[in-house]
């Protein structure tokens, strides 16, 4: 076997090579002589077929599996011969694949980048130190009170928050559209959920009464039969009933799962449910800081075949966030670009401190992420046995268990500043919404 490999641009490198005529027929006949033994030609017993007659009427079709047979295996002999990392597979060009000949091909593909992992001197990460303050603990109570709310029937005018039972029918030029009549309804007003124009006429409306309201549907609505439509809705109070929150007792707590424990253990069972949640918070903080530090000294011209891989990869997560399957619809490329380098050099980053350090996953934590990750489910066995059972999900696993260690090791290179920080600026909770 020949080989010349030339550098064309960039990462990009051409892998001449050439394989001796008399290897190519060394395998084709190898390979006719294994089918002749099994071959079945009508005229002749299993097996038995002469071998000048498999040749003709197989040999086309073997020299083509032999040729390519031959170019997987030369291209892996010559990409480790001369000690390339190739970043994805590559476009092969024939060259000379006739038979009888020797064969020639040529394989255009990219190279992973060399890195030199630059040192982390000087570089300061700040650690969010949280204490969990009874104001926040009370906070949060109070949010999920909110949670549960009471409703209680009322004789009055219906007010905001309050829970209304309605009859409805919606036209669009006279006819009910589909979707547009229902006879009990629930809305809470000033929740958002209808149209703007049926909420402003519901409020101060008693039971019985009944009102015509023009209404437009949004441009955007996710219905597109109706959306930026003008309709008519005939709207009917069945019945109102004011909003409240419960009290925190013994009824409360067992709506949220605590069966035999008191109030006291309850406010201690989500005191620390919240420090876990800073615990989490904070080292995301750091480790999204690691991450910049290692991305902005590690500068790398990156394939661009892994590029558009991170890409695609991109889009296809956000079709299925929006629900929609139809890979036809994946949205523009170009927002993704950036954060698909930053993906890109990163893994390769993170990939070189494992190797360089002769980082070896820990099965240790392999286990406690398998835990942690099977346990919001509702039958966290079966879900365990899926991941063991897949080979590709523990892959996953295991590389976000090897990201997390590397890591750790990049953390102690660096000075960690604990910079006291409240629960609602770590998390975003209790912040008004045009502050979050």
């Amino acid at each position: 076997m020949q080989v010349s490999l030339v550098s064309t641009n960039g990462l990009e490198r051409r892998l001449e090579v050439s394989v001796p005529g008399e290897v190519v027929a060394s395998r084709v006949d190898q390979q006719l002589k294994s089918l002749a033994r099994t071959a079945r030609l009508k005229g002749f017993r299993p097996g038995k077929v002469p071998f000048a007659v498999v040749r003709k009427q197989y040999g086309g079709q073997v020299h083509s599996e032999a040729v390519t047979d031959l170019m997987q295996r030369s291209f892996a002999e010559a990409v480790a011969q001369a000690k390339l990392r190739p970043a994805g597979d590559p476009r092969i060009e024939p060259l000379q694949v006739a038979p009888g000949a020797e064969l020639r091909y040529a394989a255009v593909f990219e190279v992973l980048p060399e890195i030199t992992l630059q040192p982390l001197d000087g570089v300061t990460v700040e650690r969010p130190a949280v204490t969990v303050t009874e104001v926040d603990l009370d906070a949060m109570l109070e949010s999920m009170r909110r949670q549960k709310p009471v409703f209680t029937e009322v004789d009055r005018p219906a007010a905001e928050s309050d829970r209304l039972t309605i009859a409805f029918e919606g036209r669009i030029d006279g006819e009910v559209f589909p979707g547009g009549k229902g006879e009990e309804l629930h809305v809470v007003l000033g929740a958002g959920t209808i149209l703007a124009e049926l909420d402003a006429a519901l409020r101060g409306m008693r039971v019985g009464e009944e009102k015509t309201v023009p209404a437009r549907f949004p441009d955007d609505y996710g219905a597109q039969t109706v959306a930026g439509k003008d309709a008519v809705f005939t709207v009917r109070v069945k019945q109102v009933q004011a909003q409240s929150l419960p009290e925190i007792d013994a009824d409360f707590v067992r709506g949220f799962g605590l069966a035999d424990g008191g109030v006291a253990e309850f406010r201690a069972q989500v005191r620390a449910t919240m420090e876990r949640e800073v615990a989490d918070s904070a080292q995301q903080h750091v480790r999204e800081q690691l991450l910049e530090a290692l991305y902005s000294r590690n500068p790398l011209e990156l394939p661009r075949v892994m590029i558009e891989e991170q890409i695609r990869e991109l889009q296809v997560q956000m079709l299925r966030r929006m629900g929609i399957q139809k890979v036809e619809q994946l949205p523009p490329r170009e927002p993704y670009e950036a954060p698909a380098r930053k993906r890109v050099a990163l893994g390769l980053i993170v990939g070189e401190i494992v190797r360089a350090n002769g980082i070896r996953i820990d099965r240790t934590r392999v286990e406690q992420r398998l835990t942690a990750v099977v346990a919001s489910y509702p039958d966290p066995d079966s879900v365990r046995r899926q991941y063991l059972q897949s080979r590709e999900a523990m892959a996953q696993l295991e590389s976000a268990v090897l990201e997390d260690q590397a890591l750790d090791w990049v953390q102690g290179r660096v000075q960690v500043v604990d910079k006291p920080t409240s629960f609602a600026e770590l998390t975003g909770f209790g912040r008004p919404k045009d502050e979050s």
